[in-house]
């Protein structure tokens, strides 16, 4: 099962998201969701309650979510609650928010959106320019990221084409690649996020 963990963005807030080329569906970090809608100061807490109530009224097909590792602010991945798009429209009707119904919208265009990359890849790469743009960053910076993703899937390429798998050997490129386009090494960059943004200049 291959899965990959995309971040969407909804207005200016960002939603953790991954997905499924088996299943050919989202999963939606249900934290992030909450925090969208709810505005809450500790969305995990608010969470956490609205559950464990559901529980209680018998809301199996909300409360039965999937978990998977999720990478958090401070750079580190950890099981996260994550909802198919299905489950996610249940657990919006529990959730009194002016923005209910424009999120339905927006996680219908999501998931129209994945089937039209799915036939054109390039609407892939378009989706991206838009986000990054929208969260703030320079050109500079965007151009930077988009060659390090095509320098990392070439040389990932070259490198199964010839049969190699060691973990080492991955990890060795990927320090290759972050310091590409970071200037640090993979360990140094996931310190330097622990405790502020990237760059955006």
């Amino acid at each position: 099962m291959s899965k990959q963990e995309i971040v969407k963005i909804f207005g200016d807030r960002k939603i953790r998201s991954v997905w499924d080329d088996e299943a050919e569906k989202w999963y939606f970090s249900v934290v992030d969701v909450v925090a969208v809608l709810t505005e809450s100061e500790n969305p995990r807490n608010y969470w956490k309650v609205l559950k464990t109530r559901l529980k209680k009224e018998g809301n199996q097909s909300v409360t039965n979510c999937n978990q998977l590792k999720l990478k958090a602010a401070d750079g580190k991945f950890y099981k996260t609650d994550v909802a198919d798009q299905e489950q996610l429209f249940r657990l919006i009707q529990s959730i009194p928010s002016p923005k209910a119904e424009p999120f339905k919208m927006w996680m219908a265009k999501v998931a129209a959106e994945r089937l039209d990359q799915i036939q054109d890849p390039e609407l892939s790469i378009q989706q991206a320019l838009a986000d990054y743009r929208r969260l703030g960053y320079s050109e500079r910076w965007i151009a930077r990221r988009l060659k390090s993703i095509d320098i990392r899937k070439d040389l990932t390429d070259e490198w199964k084409a010839r049969g190699i798998e060691d973990e080492r050997e991955y990890a060795s490129l990927t320090n290759t690649i972050y310091k590409t386009w970071a200037g640090m090494t993979a360990g140094e960059y996931k310190r330097f996020k622990g405790f502020r943004s990237p760059s955006r200049s």
